[in-house]
């Protein structure tokens, strides 16, 4: 019994890994759901930046405005970037066929994103993206290697060229990973210095995380408020405890 069960847990290992992306990524990233106003900067990163080309068909926008508290005239108004209704799956702005044409493929939808990859792979995707004029849209990215998606968050971080590009950075380019933390030079500054364009990639990390699997607040909520509760019932029961046994003592 006790050999079935070890193999069954070293069978999982690999399998969750897998889950998770699998990949090895330069940076590392811990989400947190708790944080509402990240999840909601990173709703609004997603938006202005990603929605024009990306759609999250298995989220509305109705879900997003109850689970971060956003007023739904502020999602009408600010968010809703198309012609749809509050209650309707997000889409992107741009025509697919049109994508196409331009990408050389459509944008992909980004609902399971952070469950397909992981919160690593997402984020060290978006912090990666280099100078590179051998690429149609001009840059290239580390832990994606030939993306066709162009660096629509340059004008936050600005334009980095990757140093001391040698052999060992164009292997593991070609692999789809950054191989161990790169070292990038900003040759142009954006509107966020490093600093903050790193917090504003963790919203929108965040964000992802959240979108991939929504019922992980309820779960969190629900599981802060049990906790509490064990607790509370456990010093009741020390006390009723110590009153049952008082005389006997």
């Amino acid at each position: 019994m006790m050999r079935r069960l070890f193999f069954t847990l070293a069978m999982l290992v690999p399998l969750s890994a897998f889950a998770a992306g699998g990949e090895s990524v330069p940076y590392h990233f811990d989400p947190n759901l708790g944080n509402q106003a990240s999840l909601q900067r990173g709703a609004k990163m997603f938006m202005n930046y990603c929605s024009g080309c990306h759609s999250l068909e298995y989220m509305r926008y109705q879900r997003i405005a109850d689970d971060l508290e956003i007023p739904e005239d502020v999602m009408e108004n600010n968010l809703m970037l198309t012609q749809g209704k509050i209650n309707d799956p997000i889409q992107g702005t741009m025509p697919a066929d049109k994508a196409e044409e331009w990408f050389g493929k459509t944008p992909p939808d980004l609902s399971l994103s952070a469950r397909l990859h992981g919160a690593d792979w997402l984020y060290s995707f978006l912090m990666s993206f280099y100078i590179d004029d051998s690429r149609p849209t001009g840059v290239n990215n580390l832990v994606m290697a030939n993306t066709a998606m162009p660096a629509v968050l340059a004008p936050l971080q600005g334009y980095q060229a990757l140093e001391h590009a040698d052999e060992g950075h164009d292997e593991a380019a070609e692999e789809g990973h950054g191989g161990g933390e790169p070292k990038f030079e900003l040759v142009q500054e954006g509107q966020l210095n490093p600093a903050e364009y790193k917090a504003a990639v963790g919203d929108l990390t965040n964000f992802l995380v959240y979108v991939g699997e929504p019922a992980k607040l309820v779960r969190y909520s629900l599981g802060f408020k049990v906790i509490l509760f064990l607790l509370l019932f456990t010093g009741i029961a020390y006390m009723l405890k110590r009153e049952f046994w008082r005389d006997v003592h």
